[in-house]
């Protein structure tokens, strides 16, 4: 009778609910490119913003990367036309359901726009009265080489390690008479030639994988009826710049630029021919539907919507708002050869608007903590709710990059220490050798040449075994094939395996203990428990993701490639983790506190073996509230993740106050340009942090369990989409703290629904 009545209860709840963004709109101009709105798709970024009667925008892809590591912006774009837009009726909206960017007065329109499919952004203009004459100037502040400030090395790879008068090299500009050509090309040496002599690399040199050498990027603009009138020089903000100025021949109530793009290792010749291809596939009207096509789509996979405004819900408005405004920011790179980056995306803009000390008054290519070297705590974040909202196309991205250098990453176990497994540190470089100045330019002789001289990141190596975790997940969710993954996940474990019984024979005749399992020492608990003796956080990352790989060769066609009997041993090798006085403890013991991130709190995010319907939930719940440093150290800025331990301990009261911090409007116009933080503008981990803990406060998944609302104030009226395992997605609404609708898809899930 029971199964019955809840039965009808759910069918009762049952209730399609469509989703559409509403669409973000000023009604003044911009003072300066800290104004600026986001504009982008495939893998291509826009700042957008009116100034001075004039519409800029920064472009920026992704991959874009020079001889120093550093992500250079392609340059600025300044579109002025006659008559101007009416001040008096502006309008700059961010169409989100279309995903485009529009500025207009009613009778003259600007839309910006890029190609989800093609690396290609166009600028459509159109009066519905009188005819408009444009100007287009392409600005670029790298036509001579630039000699870095001791700060401005911050955005290369080099960072504080770097040689005195390292430069940015110039770009080539071709400026014919109706199109303009934009080309950076790093040359045979750069910064990974220097990390791989640094770091005693020389005899495998040549079997390193090297994304930098010879890579030619930039773009060609051009538009028909646009002609070449002038250049100038000029001034914006605090960097000099040339500009080329293209104007249409004659009046004409319709123009048009495209800006089509291009990267590619090799000579400029064979960038030329691949721009040249691009730019002869381009279908201007066809590639316009298709890409709002996109993003029409990309809006029905999954949402977060506030579902009745009344004057105590305003806050919650705009947290869900944000949620919005920043996964379209992270949809824009949904085709991306490389990640979005943690320290601003595609989206950074003039830094002097981040941090007003004169040293900061640099480039618009500047961001804080490099380009090309990846912060993988930080990382982590953007990527770990892209599985709830259904986005395993922005993930892939990811862990591609992952897939890409794992092999130098094993290169360097076997010439170090002569065993195999993939030694991925933190701090990482695109090529998948620790940083550069993390790896330490002053070492004392003898140090282990495998091992980073760095305070922060000695022994921290597996944050990599989140991003395996990923692709396992991806897996689970949509039966996705990961295949390619499996021997980098199985690589990844093996380091842990082969490194720490190496390191005790290096330091006495046994290789385990007397118990037969591995001693994990020296270890790191994140960046805060510093030469730790079986830190948690590894212990908890390791046990999940051997767990995880058995389950999955378990349940698909077996691999050649791995040793499942191998990975049961390794779990039977695995230490318990430490639990003292009632309270997870970070480690068994370790030496000094470097950070301040809790990583006894790993065990409920990210490795979920805590939490709402899982047991032992008050020794969690007992350390979030009451251990001294996870007190000490909470906070909702920047990569902090209290929120989202907050909301998997079903803590409601802790979960509203954090989320309302984490997720409040940003410093900058546009709401979701947080930070800096502890890192830069826009801080993309500080979003992606609060985007999981929403979702965990709306969803939770507990073996075939769906847990509605679990952390959800109930005066908060809210209804969402989100996607949980076996394919399964969850539509629910919440209204004055009653569910009022459920939909589980497929059907057979519904009764896996535990209601709050």
């Amino acid at each position: 009778m029971k199964k019955f009545l809840f039965f009808c209860f759910f069918i009762l709840l049952q209730q399609v609910v469509s989703a559409q963004p509403k669409d973000y709109e000023w009604n003044t101009p911009s003072k300066n490119s800290s104004e600026s709105m986001p504009c982008g798709g495939g893998d291509i970024g826009m700042n957008v913003w009116m100034e001075n009667g004039d519409v800029l925008f920064y472009l920026s892809r992704s991959g874009s990367f020079d001889e120093n590591n550093s992500l250079l912006k392609a340059g600025r774009f300044r579109v002025s036309i006659s008559p101007n837009i009416d001040i008096s009726r502006f309008r700059q909206i961010l169409h989100l359901n279309e995903g485009y960017v529009e500025v207009t007065d009613g009778t003259v329109s600007i839309q910006l726009w890029a190609d989800v499919t093609k690396p290609v952004v166009h600028v459509d203009m159109e009066s519905k009265r009188e005819k408009l004459n444009v100007a287009v100037t392409y600005e670029n502040w790298r036509t001579k080489d630039i000699t870095m400030t001791k700060r401005e090395a911050f955005q290369s790879s080099y960072k504080f390690g770097a040689p005195k008068g390292l430069k940015t090299h110039h770009d080539s500009i071709v400026a014919a008479d109706r199109m303009l050509t934009f080309i950076h090309c790093n040359g045979e040496q750069t910064i990974f030639d220097a990390t791989v002599s640094q770091q005693k690399m020389d005899a495998v040199k040549d079997k390193l994988y090297n994304p930098l050498k010879n890579l030619v990027f930039g773009g060609r603009m051009r538009g028909e009826g646009f002609v070449l009138m002038d250049t100038l020089a000029g001034r914006y903000v605090s960097s000099d710049y040339q500009g080329w100025i293209y104007v249409t021949e004659r009046p004409r109530k319709k123009a048009h630029i495209q800006i089509a793009m291009a990267n590619r290792q090799g000579s400029v010749d064979e960038w030329t021919a691949q721009l040249s291809t691009l730019e002869g596939k381009v279908r201007h009207d066809w590639d316009r539907r298709n890409s709002r096509r996109w993003w029409q789509q990309f809006w029905q996979r999954s949402y977060i919507e506030a579902s009745s405004l009344t004057s105590h819900l305003l806050p919650l408005t705009s947290i869900v708002r944000n949620y919005t405004l920043f996964r379209y920011m992270l949809g824009c790179n949904a085709r991306g050869e490389w990640p979005t980056k943690f320290n601003g995306g595609l989206f950074t803009f003039d830094p002097e608007y981040v941090n007003k000390l004169e040293e900061y008054r640099l480039s618009p290519d500047f961001r804080n903590w490099g380009g090309g070297v990846h912060t993988a705590q930080n990382q982590r974040l953007v990527y770990w709710p892209m599985l709830k909202s259904g986005d395993f196309d922005l993930l892939r991205p990811q862990l591609n990059f992952y897939l890409n250098i794992y092999n130098n990453a094993e290169e360097r176990s076997k010439l170090y220490w002569g065993h195999e497994g993939a030694c991925l540190t933190e701090q990482i470089e695109n090529y998948g050798l620790p940083c550069y100045p993390e790896y330490g330019t002053k070492r004392p002789a003898g140090f282990d040449p495998g091992m980073e001289r760095n305070a922060w990141l000695e022994y921290e190596w597996d944050t990599c075994l989140e991003f395996c975790m990923m692709a396992l997940e991806m897996r689970r969710y949509q039966n996705i094939d990961v295949s390619a993954y499996i021997p980098m996940i199985y690589s990844c474990l093996r380091f842990f395996d082969e490194h720490y019984q190496y390191l005790a024979n290096q330091r006495g005749a046994k290789r385990l203990n007397e118990a037969g399992k591995l001693v994990l020492y020296p270890g790191s608990g994140g960046e805060t428990f510093k030469m730790a003796y079986n830190s948690t956080s590894t212990i908890v990352a390791l046990r999940t993701v051997t767990q995880a790989l058995i389950d999955y060769e378990n349940g698909v066609e077996p691999s050649d490639q791995i040793d499942v009997p191998y990975l049961a041993g390794l779990l039977k090798r695995l230490p318990d983790i430490t639990v003292r006085d009632g309270m997870i403890q970070p480690a068994l013991h370790w030496e000094r506190v470097q950070n301040t991130e809790p990583t006894q709190l790993y065990p409920v995010f990210p490795w979920r073996n805590y939490g709402v319907g899982r047991p032992d939930i008050d020794i969690a719940r007992n350390t979030f509230l009451n251990d001294s440093l996870a007190v000490k150290f909470r906070s909702h800025v920047g990569w902090k993740q209290d929120v989202i331990w907050a909301a998997c301990l079903g803590l409601t009261d802790e979960a509203e106050a954090l989320l309302m911090k984490k997720m409040a409007d940003g410093p900058y116009r546009f709401p979701a340009f947080w930070g800096p933080g502890f890192d830069w503008s826009p801080d993309h981990n500080w979003g992606g942090s609060g985007m999981i803990g929403m979702q965990e406060m709306l969803l939770q998944e507990v073996g075939t369990k769906l847990y509605l609302f679990p952390a959800w104030p109930k005066k908060w009226n809210v209804r969402f989409k989100l996607c949980a395992s076996r394919g399964t997605t969850v539509e629910a609404e919440m209204k004055n703290g009653q569910v009022v609708h459920v939909k589980v898809t497929p059907k057979e899930r519904q009764h896996d629904v535990v209601l709050p």
